[in-house]
């Protein structure tokens, strides 16, 4: 048996192409277009491709794309300035700093100065809180992305059994929370396990569904897999022979039922639903316009 491949950059497209009509008929019917604001700060080189790739996603998707692009040298306080002017900014309905930041610059620091309203990555507390609770505003791009991969390639969620190998904020953490809930496209026994849990291995192989997020090339093999699971494959890895994930791919794709390959999975999607979150954003402007 070989896994069926889940093809992360195919959502994308067809999601995105979704935006892109709603964008239209938004525009249409309130004559608002969606505006995102993202804030480069140094000369990152993976940070830099990636703004130019959310520029070009906004710009086909018919959302207006501002960048703010500052030196390495650019102070806190010069960047806390800039974020009030952008959360007073009518035009600006979300706003995303990329990180990392330079080390003169305290991340919470930035990212708590985001208008909560504004906040489309989902990393304000007052999202973060919404997101537990059940009532979410914005949903963390990369999470959000994943659950949208097991929705469209048809992997059942709600009674799954769900291990999440990994308990970032950016991710594991959060996308425990949004499966756990009592909610559409949710309700799975959610499990986390982490670099103290005892037998993982124990773990891994009773999961329905197997999300892998540690940061650790191939740290997860075929033989910690339950036959026919779905495995989503969040890490990216830079080996001397190419790029890699946190999953043994050639080994899981003999075990797994369906499993998202690197690149081309989960990547595509983060910036797919920083596109849906703006949409959302720019809606939320109509309904207090009343």
């Amino acid at each position: 048996m070989t896994a069926q491949i889940i093809d992360g950059k195919g959502i994308a497209r067809q999601i995105q192409a979704e935006i892109k009509t709603e964008v239209a008929e938004l525009k249409a019917r309130s004559g608002i277009v969606p505006g995102l604001a993202v804030v480069l700060v140094g000369e990152d080189p993976g940070s830099q491709v990636y703004v130019k790739n959310k520029g070009i996603a906004c710009q086909k998707a018919g959302i207006n794309s501002l960048e703010f692009r500052k030196p390495a040298d650019f102070s806190e306080s010069e960047l806390l300035k800039l974020i009030q002017e952008l959360n007073r900014n009518p035009e600006v309905d979300g706003i995303l700093v990329q990180l990392p930041l330079p080390k003169q610059i305290k991340e919470t620091s930035v990212l708590y100065a985001i208008d909560p309203d504004k906040d489309v990555d989902g990393f304000h507390p007052v999202n973060v809180g919404r997101m537990m609770i059940g009532e979410p505003i914005y949903l963390p791009c990369t999470p959000a992305g994943i659950q949208e991969l097991l929705v469209r390639s048809g992997t059942p969620i709600e009674g799954a059994n769900v291990v999440v190998v990994g308990r970032s904020n950016l991710v594991g953490k959060p996308i425990a929370m949004i499966l756990v809930q009592k909610a559409k496209n949710a309700n799975a026994t959610v499990t986390i396990c982490h670099t103290k849990t005892r037998n993982m291995e124990g773990f891994t192989k009773e999961a329905d569904i197997l999300i892998v997020a540690v940061g650790k090339p191939k740290a997860i093999s075929g033989d910690m897999i339950k036959p026919g699971a779905t495995v989503i494959d969040v890490g990216v890895n830079r080996l001397p022979t190419g790029l890699c994930g946190d999953v043994d791919f050639e080994s899981a794709k003999n075990v797994a039922g369906k499993i998202t390959p690197v690149p081309g999975g989960v990547g595509p999607m983060t910036i797919t639903m920083l596109l849906k979150n703006t949409l959302r954003a720019a809606r939320l402007r109509l309904e207090k316009k009343g």
